[in-house]
């Protein structure tokens, strides 16, 4: 009686779900309002309740196949951190034809005070048009009334000519996703290849069926004796099998962040078709970019982008002026690429087609970045260096795993210079030569050389960012720590440096850096080659520390890093999902000087220790002396590799674990 009493209320609850989940549009029921948090993840701002895309193609004699997506997704906002998940933008491609998006339609429901489901519909003036680049225009969406736990849902359709290039489709966020469901039904002529990604298991359905289509065909019968005729249209049919690509996921959790990820997309559940060949009845079998040697070349033999590089009568003049009387390829180089960098003003969009075109680039003095990095490759080559382009993929666009045009969205210049390959990037204004952003340190690029011909390269900087740091401290009769402070950071530390402080007044300075160092009280803050390419950054400064010296019993116990001893491992969690992406090698040296107050002499010092991180991944060593009344203390800490993989955490932890215990260790002195 018992277990059939159970059951019963396990019927009774499953149909009270199954009832609540409509997943119709405009179905939102009032359990998903009244939901306070989400069932597996309480921590969630906001949850995808239900996101549904199905894709077909259809034919017209006018524009031949194209490709028909349907798109509804249900977004459930649980508190303000979620608002942002009422925004979305859609992506619009141009080019042979171009996308066009209808029937875009969006409501925001909540509960009034009775109780009552209100709905707000998404008017035009929650709808925003931005063309970024001439091959891509934005239509932006922000829901209208958005408040905490509301439920937002949108709808819309995109036709596309561009059956060759699909985006991927996504099954993970990094909010929970309650249930996703994908179809993709492609005639037989079209043969996809798909690729799977991510950490969440899923298996695709492929099915075939019959289906008859009828398309419109307009015809003109030529008179013998006039050569006119009268058009006439007709109804065709054709049959024809097609593939049914399906995919359902429940329950997918969110991706969460850990430290040192890099970026959180790379890791997502996902799915990717990828054109293969067309086979149509009797004609030849077409194939398609199968290789990354087949995207290189076709991206190369597009106007706005092999074209662009041969083009060279806009600079003549001003690249001879520059110059004149330099033989020398480095000072060629630094030359070139301080003028690209004076003269060009990035606008902010990516690519790796031009937007203005070199030529009107160089005149208006903005562009795309494939604008001023092509135009830089083609002034390298002008000076007689060989310089090529390198495609990339920034870290939000994803790691590029499968040779598709999509998988890139950038390109930088490379040149050859006597001691090896130099990568440039003229968009960035804070960069050294050799220097790039994080974003665009993504595993490897593709370079094209000027026969069209490709290969990949190493996007990570083979010379570690340096910070080097020079302290003199004194411990003073009433155990406060004054010093000074010179630092000097090379590479993306430099980078890093002059992007943060570069426009800072001087107060706002100092208090960063204080923000930075936390314990100290500042003074004196200087810094030095923030405007300066080419040099290092210098950091200096006046400290002082009111409570680095305990005084326990009569005896003095501090760290020797006074203020600069890491405090806590960015790595706690015993376990890791993901690789750590450190963004660059790096390599810290601290040199510390601490005159002894009068009257105390060293009872103990630390042991001197050296460790390291795996092979040849990273090292911390540790050296302390007293000389006279002054204690030297020598630290050095490097990170070799900028990507780990997820299997070395454990050794990770461990090492960032010693590496603080060390650091905190204390000196501990008593009175002569």
């Amino acid at each position: 009686m018992k277990s059939s009493l159970l059951a019963l209320i396990a019927i009774v609850c499953f149909s009270g779900t199954s009832i609540a989940q409509n997943y119709k549009f405009g179905k939102v029921s009032k359990e998903e309002l009244l939901q306070k948090e989400h069932p597996t993840d309480p921590t969630a701002n906001a949850a995808i309740l239900y996101r549904e895309t199905k894709t077909d193609f259809q034919y017209t004699q006018d524009s031949g196949w194209y490709m028909v997506t349907d798109y509804f997704v249900r977004i459930k906002i649980y508190n303000k951190e979620g608002f942002d998940w009422a925004n979305t933008t859609i992506d619009l491609y141009k080019g042979d034809g171009e996308d066009k998006l209808l029937g875009l339609k969006g409501y925001t429901y909540y509960l009034d005070g009775d109780g009552k489901i209100e709905e707000v519909k998404l008017r035009n003036d929650g709808i925003f048009e931005e063309e970024t680049t001439k091959f891509l225009t934005q239509t932006k969406i922000t829901m209208p009334d958005v408040r905490e736990g509301c439920v937002i849902e949108y709808k819309y359709t995109i036709n596309s000519p561009f059956i060759f290039q699909i985006d991927e489709f996504k099954f993970q966020e990094t909010i929970p996703v309650d249930k996703v469901s994908v179809t993709f039904t492609s005639p037989e002529y079209f043969v996809y290849k798909t690729h799977q990604r991510g950490w969440v298991p899923y298996n695709v359905d492929v099915k075939s069926r019959e289906r008859t289509m009828s398309y419109r065909q307009t015809t003109q019968d030529i008179k013998a004796f006039s050569g006119s005729g009268i058009p006439e249209t007709s109804t065709r049919e054709v049959k024809f099998k097609e593939d049914i690509y399906t995919l359902e996921l429940e329950n997918v959790p969110a991706l969460k962040e850990e430290a040192y990820v890099g970026n959180l997309n790379y890791y997502t559940t996902a799915l990717q078709f990828e054109m293969s060949y067309i086979d149509f009845p009797g004609s030849p079998i077409r194939t398609f970019s199968t290789t990354w040697e087949d995207v290189s070349k076709r991206i190369f033999e597009v106007d706005s982008f092999g074209n662009e590089l041969s083009k060279d009568n806009y600079f003549e003049n001003d690249l001879n002026n520059l110059l004149s009387g330099v033989s020398n390829p480095e000072e060629k180089v630094v030359k070139i690429f301080s003028f690209v960098l004076n003269k060009m003003t990035w606008n902010n969009y990516l690519g790796y087609y031009t937007n203005e075109g070199v030529k009107e680039a160089y005149k208006k003095g903005s562009g795309n970045v494939a604008d001023i990095n092509l135009m830089l490759i083609a002034m390298l080559r002008k000076a007689n260096l060989n310089a090529n382009p390198v495609l990339v993929s920034t870290k939000d666009n994803g790691m590029p795993l499968f040779p598709t045009r999509n998988g890139f969205n950038y390109v930088i210049a490379a040149v050859e210079l006597p001691q090896g390959i130099v990568l440039l990037d003229a968009t960035n204004k804070d960069a050294d030569i050799g220097v790039l952003r994080t974003s665009i340190m993504n595993w490897k690029g593709r370079v094209i050389t000027k026969e069209g011909f490709s290969d990949w390269i190493s996007l990570s900087p083979q010379i570690p960012a340096v910070k080097s740091a020079m302290v003199n401290a004194e411990i003073k009769p009433d155990f406060t720590v004054v010093g000074k402070a010179q630092n000097r950071f090379t590479g993306n530390y430099a980078f890093q440096y002059r992007q943060e402080y570069k426009s800072m007044n001087e107060d706002a300075k100092r208090k960063a850096i204080a923000k930075e160092t936390d314990q100290a009280e500042l003074s004196n803050v200087t810094f030095e080659n923030l405007e300066s390419l080419g040099k290092p950054v210098s950091l200096e400064y006046d400290f002082e520390v009111a409570d680095a010296v305990e005084d326990i019993a009569g005896k003095l116990y501090f760290s020797p890093l006074v203020f600069m001893a890491a405090k806590e491992s960015p790595f706690k969690p015993d376990t890791r999902l993901y690789p750590i992406d450190f963004g660059y090698p790096m390599k810290d040296r601290y040199i510390v000087n601490i005159d002894l107050p009068e009257g105390y002499q060293v009872e103990s010092l630390p042991e001197n220790t050296v460790f390291n991180l795996g092979e040849n991944i990273g090292s911390f060593r540790y050296l302390i002396s007293q000389i006279g009344n002054k204690l030297q203390l020598s630290v050095e800490f490097s990170i070799k590799k900028s990507f780990i993989a997820a299997e070395e955490y454990g050794n990770l932890k461990k090492f960032y674990e010693l590496l603080i215990a060390k650091e905190n260790e204390k000196v501990v002195l008593s009175k002569a």
